[in-house]
């Protein structure tokens, strides 16, 4: 069985060689003889291009979601987007908090740091930062954020609770958070959870739609509303690399549901009692 650390490693070494390549290279990877789809990352993505401040440099098509699109960014807003890849969804929650706000991009992946960083430069971004470090331990000071964003990355975390605490931890009071994500609803078969391909493409790490919900919940948050939800095809020649003809004709009657998400959730806001005179309230 696998430790959490060789699953972080695992994550890190794939998304360094994606970092290396460019959306096309990505979205045209065959997945086996003679087959036309393409990776599974690619298969779960939205289109981002009709977004203000997208830029296709920064766009490799990993996504699940449009986090960005739901997440009530306001001018001024301090932004942090959690597994920000080449900065695409970082750029765009930049359009939407202006000159006066600041994004701030986590990522596990070295590479990847680097290519935002040049993608910024490139910008003339002054208010977009990036830094290197683990969602579980988001490198950040408490009560920072107004907003999180995160599309498609808590899938590739092992310890999905702690990611959650983090948010928290690191939202101002009353701040929000808006995230794309894969869940489930039903059993996966063994063989797609045993592939690390399928790992590294957000679905072998997915968890049950109902616990993702609950995990949210227990951590404190409130109003929490699901913006989207889209169920995700896995088509047959790539399950077919993992899974025997009976296995994934039972996968398809199983009513084994994939789904990306995307969820909203705030932060309570900090109650200001008043003061009762010279004994002030405890």
């Amino acid at each position: 069985m696998k430790t959490d650390t060789d699953v972080k490693e695992m994550v890190r070494n794939h998304y360094s060689e994606i970092a290396l390549q460019d959306k096309e290279t990505n979205a045209s990877s065959c997945c086996g003889s003679g087959c036309c789809s393409i990776e599974t990352e690619n298969i779960m993505a939205d289109d981002y291009s009709q977004l203000e401040g997208y830029n296709p440099d920064a766009d490799l098509g990993l996504g699940c979601g449009l986090p960005t699109e739901f997440a009530k960014i306001k001018k001024g807003d301090v932004v942090i987007d959690l597994g920000s890849g080449a900065g695409n969804d970082a750029f765009i929650a930049r359009h939407e908090t202006g000159e006066t706000g600041k994004v701030i991009g986590i990522d596990f992946t070295p590479a990847m740091i680097e290519r935002a960083r040049a993608n910024a430069k490139a910008k003339g971004f002054n208010n977009v930062e990036f830094r290197q470090g683990d969602i579980e331990r988001i490198p950040v000071s408490a009560n920072v954020a107004d907003v999180i964003v995160s599309n498609c990355v808590l899938n590739l975390v092992p310890n999905k609770d702690a990611v959650i605490k983090e948010i928290y931890r690191v939202l101002k009071p009353g701040g929000h958070f808006s995230i794309s994500d894969i869940v489930l609803e039903g059993n996966l078969p063994e063989g797609i959870k045993a592939a690390a391909e399928m790992y590294s493409g957000c679905v072998s790490g997915a968890i049950q739609k109902n616990v993702y919900l609950e995990l949210i919940r227990t951590n404190g948050f409130k109003n929490i509303l699901i913006q989207k939800d889209k169920p995700i095809h896995l088509p047959d020649d790539i399950l077919t690399q993992y899974l025997s003809k009976e296995d994934l004709e039972k996968f398809r009657q199983s009513g084994t549901g994939i789904k990306s998400i995307t969820v909203y959730a705030e932060k309570t806001a900090t109650e200001n009692k008043p003061c009762c005179g010279t004994d002030c309230c405890k």
